[in-house]
């Protein structure tokens, strides 16, 4: 039994010491990457109507004041661009054409429900078939909301283009938003 004691203790000796030497420290590189993104949604109806129905809407202009219109997700800093389709507005019904052209609309943006994002400039934008900065910000965030006014021209600058071939005379063009990271 004697010769047994010094055999299990070399044994015993040499497997703690294998343990110890098994226990070794170990790294990893942790990285947290961040892409840019950038979402921009129509809030609500995505059709606006420029209503001229009185004397005074001729004269005056009109606008349509669409609330919370632009819904934006940026993760950082971000500008908005608005433009049209085409320079005009067509109007086509039963062979008569006609065209309004896209200058004559004015858009402007504001902050909508909610959106308490402090650092935003907006641009009075005369809307036209090349892209033009209406909100820019330094800072990101979630579910912004983005009031647009649509203001259509007065000074009776449209007086002369309603044809008695439909009622109303609906000039139309897509009108366009990008968002991109800044």
């Amino acid at each position: 039994m004697m010769k047994k004691v010094p055999f299990i203790l070399t044994i015993f000796c040499a497997l703690v010491s294998g343990m110890a030497l098994a226990q070794k420290t170990a790294q990893a590189t942790l990285n947290v990457k961040l892409y840019p993104i950038q979402t921009i949604v129509i809030g609500g109806d995505n059709t606006v109507n420029l209503e001229y129905k009185t004397k005074e809407d001729y004269s005056n202009g009109v606008t349509a004041n669409m609330n919370d219109h632009l819904v934006v997700y940026s993760t950082g800093g971000f500008a908005v661009k608005v433009k049209s389709e085409n320079e005009n507005l067509v109007f086509t019904k039963d062979g008569t054409t006609d065209k309004i052209a896209a200058n004559t609309i004015n858009l402007q943006a504001t902050l909508g429900t909610g959106n308490l994002l402090n650092s935003s400039t907006f641009s009075n934008v005369v809307l036209d078939n090349s892209d033009k900065n209406l909100i820019s910000s330094s800072v990101g965030g979630t579910d912004l909301k983005f009031n647009v006014a649509y203001n259509g021209k007065g000074n009776n600058d449209y007086v002369n283009k309603y044809y008695n071939v439909e009622n109303p005379n609906v000039y139309t063009t897509t009108v366009t938003y990008t968002i991109e990271a800044q």
